[in-house]
Order: C-alpha cells, then structure tokens, then sequence
C-alpha cells in the first residue's frame, strides 16, 4: 500500500487561495463607492487583516479537532451537537445567500452585450442557476486542460487592466492623483458597513483550513501558509482596486453596476469593456458553481452527522451527488435573484457568517486545554473581537431577521433531524479518498490553479531528475486515487 502523501506549505497555500478569490472582485469594488469612496481601499487592507485572524482560529481548531466538518463539527465538540447544528445552520444560509449574488451579478454584467426587459432578466436568472443546478447534480469533471484554460479566461483581463492601469499611472498620474482627491469625501462615518461589505470578498477561508492530520508538520505549515496565501488574496485585491479607484472617480463607481466594465472602457476603450465582460461572466458562472457545490456539501455533512434532515442526505442514484441539497439551495437561490438586492444579500450573508465564527471562536476557547501558548490564547479572543464587531456593524434589519432566521432552525433540528449519523454515507464521506478529491477540487479554482500552474513550471524546471521521477510517481499515483 503506498504512503499518503501530505500536503506541503505550497498545497496548503493555495488551497487558501482557492477557497477564497472567485468572482467577487467583479461585484464588491464598486459597493463600498458611495460609502467611502476611494477610502475603502484601506477598507480593503483592514477586512484581509480580519479575516486572517479568523483564518487562525480555524486553523487551531482542525489541530484540535482533526477532522472534516468544519464550524459545526468544532462547535460540536466543544459543546454539543445543538450549538454545533446552529454553527452549521448559520453557516449553511450564509452560503446561500451569496449564490444569487452571482446570479444577479451575471445579469448586470450580461446586460452590457444584450439589454434586458424584465421578463427576459427572469428567464436568464432561470435559466443560469437551474444549468449550473444541473451541472452539480450531474457531477461533471472537468479535464485539466479545460480547468487552465477557464482560468486565463477569468485571470487575463484582470491582469491586463491592472498592467494596463500601471502604465496609464506613470505615463499620466494627474487623473490618480484627481480621483484619490479628497481621501475620504464621504467621511468615515460608514466604515462598518463597507468593512461588512468587503469582508464577504474574502469569504472562502473557513473552507481552506484541513485537519491537521493531512498536512505535514501542521504546527509550522498552516500558520505559515494562511498568512502567504492571504498574502497573496490581498495583494491581489488592493492592487485591482487602486486602479479601479484610480482610473475611474468613486461617484461614477457609486452609480454603476457593472464597476469593471467602466473601468476596461476608461482604459482601453471598447475592447477593454467587452474583454472585462466576458472576464465576468466566466468569472460569475465559475464562483456560482463552486458554491453550489461546497453549501450542497455542508448540508449534505450536516444530515449524514444527524444534524440536518435525513432528506438532504440523499444522493442521485445514477451521478452520486447530493441531489436534494443542490436542488433546494438552486431554487432559493432564484427566487432572491428576483426580489433582493447585491447590498443586502452580502450584508445579511456576512452577519450569519459572523454566527457561525463567533461560535467558532468560543469553541476554540474551550478546546484549548492544557499547555497552550499566550498567543494560541489572543487568536480566538482577538477573533470574538472581530466578530462582535461585524454583528454590530450589520443593519438593524439584518440582525432582526438575520436572529429570526437562525432561531427558525431550532424547530428544524428538534423535530425533523434524526439525531443519529447514517454510518455508511459518513464513512464514505470522511474516506481518505473522497477528503483527498475534495482538497483537488479546491485547488484547482481561480487564482491558485494558476499559482500552481507556476510553481510547477518553476519547480519542475529546477528539479534534479530522481526528485522528478519522485514528482511524477506522485503525480501518477494521485491521478489513480482520482480514478
């Protein structure tokens, strides 16, 4: 039997990476426009920091509990499996809400190459959530090749306007200068919403932390590989933004849907709007997938734990994906495409996520037992901190509803969760196998497919010839496994 293969600081980095950078930069850049205006770039700079130290504390909590599920299944062992289902009950309507997001996002930027009445806006959101509902339940993989090659779709035109953006900033900085001038138009009074706002594009963390027991050296390679691959997600964002807040005036960014598409026409014309907005749409539909897949994947854990319906554990009898929990969250994902707007489904999606941190955080406390160092303690208190000030931060109405929708699960798991695991699904579910495939899925989206196509030029190119038949071997090996 050969010898599992644990993943290194590099894997673990762009695993990070992966979970996080999706489509997000199309849709949030322009939100926080008529709150800050240029100031939420700082804004920018502030959520990253938050969301590393939130990032720390899921990594403490997979050495303290090594094993997949996430916020519910750390909540469960600190406490018990009520507070671990409303962990994962928060979390799982969190995800939900970001999926019509992208819906209502595709349109927008859809709309720049075909207007549409209102009826035909419907159609269209029908239409792009229930082909990617299909396309879950189906389970289709797609081949490496096409992977690279939906990923310099996505990369390329955002690459190219922040080239292009540079060199319009040294050639002719007087239009930076003007659109950076005042600072903070608006004032600073609105900094906790935008923070909110802008918190959700780094969303994704919480997925990327593994069990220990997957990673090689755990102590030294998570912490290490949170900070280079958040590292890599902030600078990644600061940079796209100071060009979008430099190339365009925040009062133009306030009064548009489609921020990118002003941004690729102010630049370059014709060509940079069209280039920007099949960048989006391939970007929208990419992230909308992969959240239908991950949030079909948390209540699909949830009901084979006893947590959730035993309903949602049910899997198509043909493809073997979780049919029902992909069906309900397309559907529910539609019907907000038609009545809520990008503001307030982020807003409202980022206090549940606070929730479910914050239960995270406490959880954390609780695990650390024993010989835990002063600063191991500082991580879960600095990220209750952080937490408490997202809640605050949120709306008045998104705390209303946002408490109301997470008492409503309480009925939910007293009178139709089985309270038992079902044994076979949850073995197969924790399989070295099936964590193995999921951890691929992760790293082959958006950003980190191609860091790691890079890195294995660059690697692959220094690499001694026995290091390389040892690559291969692996390689191989792994190709096997996903077989």
């Amino acid at each position: 039997m050969a010898t599992r293969r644990l993943l290194g600081l590099f894997d673990v980095a762009s695993i990070v990476v992966g979970s996080i950078v999706g489509a997000d930069i199309y849709i949030a850049s322009a939100i926080t426009a008529g709150l800050l205006g240029p100031f939420s770039l700082a804004i920018w700079l502030v959520a990253g920091i938050f969301a590393i130290l939130i990032a720390f504390v899921f990594a403490e909590c997979s050495s303290l509990v090594p094993r997949v599920g996430g916020p519910f299944a750390y909540v469960s062992a600190a406490f018990d499996d009520f507070w671990g289902f409303l962990a994962g009950w928060s979390l799982w309507i969190a995800e939900i809400l970001a999926l019509p997001v992208f819906t209502i996002a595709f349109v927008n930027y859809l709309e720049y190459l075909a207007p549409l009445d209102p009826l035909q806006e419907i159609l269209v959101k029908g239409v792009f959530v229930f082909a990617l509902t299909a396309v879950n339940i189906a389970g289709v993989k797609a081949a490496g090749l096409v992977n690279d090659a939906l990923t310099l779709v996505k990369l390329v035109p955002l690459f190219i306007i922040v080239v292009a953006g540079f060199m319009t900033l040294t050639w002719n900085p007087g239009p930076f200068i003007d659109n950076y001038t005042p600072l903070a138009p608006l004032g600073l009074q609105s900094a906790g919403t935008a923070l909110v706002l802008i918190f959700w594009a780094y969303v994704g963390f919480e997925l990327a932390t593994l069990p220990a027991g997957e990673v090689e050296n755990p102590e030294r390679v998570i912490p290490r590989a949170i900070v280079i691959g958040m590292g890599i997600v902030m600078a990644f964002y600061i940079s796209t933004n100071f060009i979008v807040y430099g190339v365009v005036n925040w009062k133009d960014l306030a009064m548009t849907k489609t921020p990118l598409v002003l941004v690729g026409r102010t630049l370059l014309g014709s060509a940079g709007a069209l280039l920007m907005t099949i960048g989006a749409l391939f970007s929208v539909s990419g992230s909308n997938e992969s959240g239908m897949i991950g949030t079909s994947r948390l209540s699909y854990a949830m009901a084979i734990d006893g947590l959730f319906p035993r309903i949602f554990a049910r899997v198509h009898p043909v493809y073997q994906t979780p049919v029902t929990g992909i069906f309900v969250q397309g559907l529910v994902a539609f019907l907000l495409s038609l009545f809520s707007s990008i503001q307030g489904l982020i807003s409202f999606s980022v206090f549940n996520l606070a929730f479910a941190f914050l239960l995270t955080c406490f959880a954390c406390i609780v695990l650390q037992e024993g010989s835990i160092s002063t600063a191991h303690r500082v991580v879960p208190l600095a990220g209750l901190f952080i937490c408490f000030f997202l809640i605050v931060s949120s709306s008045l109405i998104d705390a209303v509803v946002g408490i109301l929708v997470i008492l409503a699960g309480i009925p939910l798991y007293v009178f139709f969760s089985p309270k038992e695991d079902i044994h076979h699904l949850k073995a197969m579910f924790l399989s070295e196998e099936a964590v193995f495939l999921r951890r691929i899925e992760q790293k082959e989206r958006y950003l980190a497919n191609f860091i790691l196509m890079i890195h294995r030029l660059v690697h692959r190119r220094d690499m001694p010839v026995q290091e390389n038949a040892v690559a291969t071997a692996d390689d191989h090996h792994a190709v096997e496994r996903k077989k």
